[in-house]
């Protein structure tokens, strides 16, 4: 990790967090990055999970396969830039995403989905798995999933945006968000500024490319949080590129995050846990992958602790 500026809880920062390395499915799983939730922050608002992965060239590979698997008290965001992922879930969707669209989950109080490689599919696999954390008034609220493949595209001097939750620059996307947070993929030829919300935590991945993001140089692999207090962020480039950018109202409510579950206390995870290795009707069950659902980690021999959005 980097520091530019010194503030890491409140105030304009900007800070590198370098992402884990992990292996969807088992040891020999689809291999992703993960920065979100990361040693130094748990958070950017709402936003508590950012996996990213590829691109991954399929010519001989098999791709994603990630069995059913339970959620609760969040909701998943799925975006491509490059392949095809097939979500099927327990309230009975099929739906395969591609790039420029989004796939939204709200787990709520309980749903579960399997992930993977159509069998048609193309040669790279490139793409961003988020989890939004849902505050306490909604989070026991009833599963449901949508998929957007019509969002809003801001286009400003040296820059297109595509606003996949929340609003950025008068643009409002039609996903339903329970916090106010904002993520967007933004493209970038040139150099360009775009106003952005001060009272907002903001963070950027480097999705493609190399880009300076308020000076600091981005390039695929960590995630940069910047903080909150701007107006206005300057990009800039030497060759296209493309962002992801995340921001949110910080997110107060102390959380219990375990393999799939947000919950509030240790209590409510060992019950979580313990509906979906007994097959309770809580989760529900995916019909057409073919494979088992993925079976819980054992629980920790430490209690575990809610914790803030900064560790």
């Amino acid at each position: 990790m980097s520091s530019f500026e010194a503030d890491p809880e409140v105030g304009s920062t900007a800070e590198f967090l370098e992402g884990a390395p992990v292996a969807l499915g088992g040891p020999r799983g689809f291999a992703v990055t993960r920065t979100l939730p990361n040693r130094q922050r748990r958070m950017v608002g709402a936003w508590c999970f950012l996996d990213a992965y590829g691109p991954h060239d399929l010519a001989d590979a098999d791709g994603m396969r990630v069995g059913p698997h339970p959620h609760t008290g969040l909701q998943t965001v799925t975006w491509l830039v490059g392949g095809e992922v097939l979500h099927r879930d327990s309230l009975g969707n099929r739906q395969e995403i591609r790039p420029g669209q989004l796939n939204l989950m709200t787990a709520g109080r309980g749903i579960s989905h399997s992930e993977e490689t159509p069998r048609s599919h193309s040669r790279v696999l490139h793409g961003v798995q988020l989890w939004v954390a849902l505050p306490h008034a909604q989070r026991d609220m009833p599963p449901a999933f949508a998929h957007h493949a019509d969002l809003p595209v801001v286009a400003e001097a040296g820059l297109s945006a595509t606003v996949l939750m929340g609003t950025l620059a008068g643009a409002t996307s039609p996903a339903t968000t329970h916090t106010p947070l904002v993520g967007a993929e933004i493209r970038l030829t040139a150099e360009a500024t775009l106003p952005i919300n001060p009272d907002f935590e903001y963070a950027a991945l480097a999705l493609d490319g190399a880009a300076t993001v308020d000076g600091a140089t981005l390039k695929p692999g960590p995630l940069l949080y910047l903080g909150a207090g701007r107006d206005t962020l300057r990009l800039g480039t030497d060759a296209p590129a493309r962002l992801l950018l995340l921001g949110g109202e910080p997110f107060e409510e102390r959380l219990v995050m375990w393999w799939n579950f947000v919950a509030r206390d240790h209590d409510e995870i060992v019950a979580m846990r313990a509906d979906w290795a007994d097959a309770t009707p809580r989760f529900g069950s995916v019909h057409g992958y073919d494979g088992p659902p993925l079976p819980a980690p054992p629980m920790p021999i430490t209690r575990l602790v809610p914790r803030g959005r900064v560790r």
